[in-house]
């Protein structure tokens, strides 16, 4: 029952990292009737192209065997070596095609549906592979009466084409008997290849359906919750408590590096107390002055605070303060809007005996 319930939850698509993750794992889509379709193709080319020819081959070597036994001494082991290996040879004549062929239609029916991965998981041995409850479930489950009905549907249509087959070809069959044993090779390769034609043709629906069948399959077994979404998003894109500690210690840093620059102000601009703006300036340096440093409330009494420990100049402006701390950032030089007004601050230092450097440190 938790089961159903847990795959009814399951209402979510798969996301492109849980498709990337089973890819990897070697879960595929795969149907096992298109490696049954491809064989019975290359069936059909084998017995059109290759059986008859290589097995008149295979029978006329061997009938030499049969005809001239005294040519093949069999004294020692090197003897019995040399007939196995002409026999092998012919042998091999008739099965290397077959084999080469049969080994083309399988990889190229798997190719043909998945990219080749080399999954170590997959050959792994696992316990729940042999599990009697997880066989059970392979067997009795949806999948399992897939299989069932596959596998009925082709005994049905084989059973069919067999007697159709077998029916229409039945005066040949008892022809046969009247014809030359030259004539028999031909015509069980026209029944032969004619079967395979018929079968290949009539299980071809049922390949196309199981086609889509099991990339139905594989995506509804990959579906989610909608918490494994949420989990997934959220180690994707960083735990939301953890992204705000590691923006919550950035800031620190880049508050103490501000902090740090406090001295080499020129003069500080307080308004008296909730906001503290630190300008540089230096004719060499630039054209204008640049903020070091500002803050808001503790960080702005903190500022004071360093600025009187180092002798710099605290000048109480609150409009000016306030619109700096606005609109301009660290490190930036002031807009033109505010020359006159700084301007005024400097002379206004300069006139309380207090020298605006030209280059170097502010001492």
């Amino acid at each position: 029952m938790s089961e159903n319930t847990d795959k009814d939850s399951k209402t979510e698509e798969a996301t492109d990292k849980k498709v990337r993750d089973a890819l990897e794992k070697g879960n595929v889509p795969f149907s096992k009737e298109l490696p049954v379709f491809g064989s019975l193709a290359a069936l059909i080319v084998i017995t059109a192209f290759f059986i008859v020819g290589s097995a008149i081959e295979l029978a006329a070597s061997l009938k030499g065997f049969l005809d001239n036994p005294g040519k093949w001494q069999l004294e020692n082991t090197a003897d019995v070596v040399q007939v196995f290996g002409a026999v092998n040879l012919d042998a091999a004549k008739l099965v290397l095609p077959v084999v080469l062929i049969l080994a083309a239609a399988g990889l190229g029916s798997s190719l043909i549906q998945n990219q080749p991965r080399m999954v170590i998981d997959r050959v792994q041995p696992k316990l729940s592979r042999i599990s009697l409850k997880s066989g059970w479930k392979r067997l009795f489950g949806v999948q399992g009466w897939i299989e069932f009905l596959k596998g009925t549907s082709k005994f049905i249509i084989l059973a069919c084409l067999a007697y159709v087959i077998m029916r229409a070809a039945r005066y040949d069959v008892f022809n046969s008997m009247f014809m030359s044993p030259y004539a028999l090779p031909g015509l069980l390769q026209g029944m032969i290849i004619w079967l395979f034609a018929s079968v290949v043709v009539g299980i071809m629906l049922l390949v196309i359906l199981d086609l889509l069948w099991s990339r139905f399959y594989w995506r509804r077994e990959l579906r989610m919750t909608k918490q494994e979404v949420k989990d997934e998003h959220k180690q994707s894109d960083g735990d939301p408590i953890v992204k705000s500690r590691m923006r919550s210690l950035a800031r620190d840093r880049a508050r103490k590096r501000m902090i740090a620059r406090v001295p080499e102000a020129t003069v500080v601009i307080v308004n008296p107390t909730h906001y503290a703006i630190a300008l540089r300036y230096v004719r060499t340096e630039n054209q204008a002055p640049v903020v070091v440093a500002k803050g808001l409330d503790i960080i702005a009494l903190k500022i004071r605070s360093i600025a009187e420990e180092h002798d710099i100049p605290v000048v109480e402006d609150k409009l000016l303060a306030r619109s700096l701390y606005d609109k301009v950032e660290i490190d930036q030089l002031i807009p033109p809007e505010f020359y006159r007004a700084v301007a005024n601050v400097i002379l206004y230092l300069m006139s309380r005996g207090k020298p605006v450097p030209s280059s170097g440190s502010t001492k």
